[in-house]
Formats: C-alpha cells, structure tokens, sequence
C-alpha cells in the first residue's frame, strides 16, 4: 500500500517498487505517480461535495461485497475497471487495472478511523489489502529522496560566487545604514494634529463597501441613520422605537405607516437597487422636512 501524498518518490523507486511487489495499492495518487506505473489509469477529477453515498456499479467481488462507501473528498480516476462512480461520470473512485496487479484508491476517509465504522468502508479496506498475507504500509518521506541520491543541499546547487555574496551585502548594508544615519541625523518624535473632515469620512467608508459589496452593511447605516434624523425632526420623545418614528412620519404626510414601513424595512439586493433605495429614503427626508 502505497500513499505517497507529496510526491516524494521518483519514476525509477516507483517502478522498482511496483516490480518487487505482486500488487500494488496506490492511495490518491499524483499524475506523475501513475505514469511511473504506467498501469493505464489516469486522473479524471473530484467526487462532488455534494455527492450521495457511492454505490459499487461494477462487477468488481470486493466492491459488491462492501457495498456503498462515502465520496467525501475523494477523486475519481479512469481506465480499468471502475467502480464508485458519481452520477453522471465514467471515472469512479475505485479503479483496478487490466491485471489486477495495480489497485487505485481515490480516498483516504475509506481507510481513516474517523469513519472506519461507516458503510462499507472496512469491509472495502480489508478486502482491497487483505488479499497478501504480508501487506507493506509504504509513506514516504524526505529519508527516502535522500537515499535515493537524487536531493542536492543548497551549497551544491549554488554557484561558486554566491559565497561571497553574503559578506558583501553585509558590508553594503553596514555602509548604507551608516550613511544615511549620518545624513538625517536621529529620529524626533513631534505629535502632529489630525482634522479629518467628516465628509471624507464618509466617503471613505462609502468606498470600503463598495470595494467590499457590503450591500447590508451599507443598507443598515442608511436605515439607522434616516430614523435617527426622522426622530430628531419629529421629536416622538426619547427612546421612542422604529415603529413609533414611522407612525409620526405616516401621521405628519398622511400617508399609511404600511408604505413608510415597507420602504425603511425594505432589502436592496443589488448596489444599484441600493443606490436607488437610497435615493427614495432622500426624498422621503425631504417630504418630511418641507411639512
């Protein structure tokens, strides 16, 4: 069994490896790793999130006899013989080559404890790695390239001159700084007044939800702010609710409380929809303050 999530193994260890075993298990395995075995099978995509339990749809014997698994981030692969596919796909996520001797496995969660217990997801392990009474549980990593003789240290990839590079950035840094040091002499620390006019406040947060799409956001302010102006205009008293703002408003134009109600509540689902919400609340403030 052979999980080789980085792709730490190169084409020569992969097919010794797959020539001193009868067969082989690769789990979710890289485009490299499968041309290395030249076994056929290909990468073909991802199970859908939203995927149903997979049922087998093959004639594989350990497929039937498991049953359905989970499709939770897994990967389909085509050629062989598939099985698991997802609706609408010819890849599956379980793909056996013409001679039995390269099983693909395109999900981890069938072999994980979390959901070991699930469906078929044991009966499906045991029978894909239970055919061998001697079973190798092969994850590779860095001690493995470094055996292979193939990974090089910095200091031998670099070229000759880059040795002392270092020693002469250090010195041109150390001069620099000298030099511009003397140049504007130490730092003073003033406190400097700040007047930022509310307008451009304004504008600059107006610009941040723009930039941001924050529709509702904007909506709210404009929503808090016309009922805070509403109340000041028509005095209903302190701590006076929404409902109550808009009753005075409905009393003071003679106009249902319904309407003045459904336009402060209403919801603009797009910044131009917005744009023209925000013009009504302007006109509605203006015939408010002409009475």
């Amino acid at each position: 069994m052979l999980y080789d999530r980085n792709g730490i193994l190169d084409e020569p260890r992969l097919r010794d490896l797959a020539a001193a075993a009868g067969e082989v298990v690769v789990v979710t395995p890289r485009l490299e790793t499968l041309t290395a075995l030249g076994s056929g099978i290909r990468q073909a995509g991802v199970v859908p999130d939203d995927a149903p339990p997979l049922a087998p749809g093959c004639p594989l014997p350990d497929a039937l006899a498991a049953g359905e698994i989970s499709g939770s981030q897994g990967f389909v692969y085509d050629g062989g013989v598939s099985c698991y596919r997802p609706a609408g796909s010819a890849a599956g996520l379980l793909a056996v080559s013409g001679d039995g001797q390269l099983t693909v496995l395109g999900s981890t969660v069938v072999l994980g404890n979390e959901q070991l217990d699930e469906r078929g997801h044991a009966a499906l392990a045991l029978r894909t790695l239970g055919k061998s009474p001697d079973l190798v549980w092969y994850l590779p990593s860095l001690e493995d390239v470094a055996a292979s003789g193939s990974g090089q240290t910095l200091d031998e990839l670099a070229p000759e001159w880059v040795r002392f590079l270092g020693p002469w950035l250090l010195v041109v840094a150390l001069a620099a700084i000298a030099w511009r040091g003397r140049r504007l002499g130490p730092l003073v620390f003033e406190p400097l007044p700040v007047v930022v006019k509310a307008v451009e406040t304004a504008e600059g947060r107006a610009r941040m939800y723009h930039d941001a799409h924050a529709v509702d956001q904007a909506r709210d302010n404009l929503r808090a702010g016309i009922l805070v102006r509403l109340a000041a205009r028509l005095r209903p008293g302190p701590g006076a609710s929404a409902d109550t703002v808009i009753e005075a408003a409905a009393r003071l134009l003679g106009r249902p409380a319904a309407d003045i109600r459904d336009l402060l509540n209403h919801h603009p689902g797009s910044e131009s929809r917005l744009v023209a919400w925000a013009q009504e609340l302007d006109n509605l403030e203006k015939e408010v303050n002409s009475r």
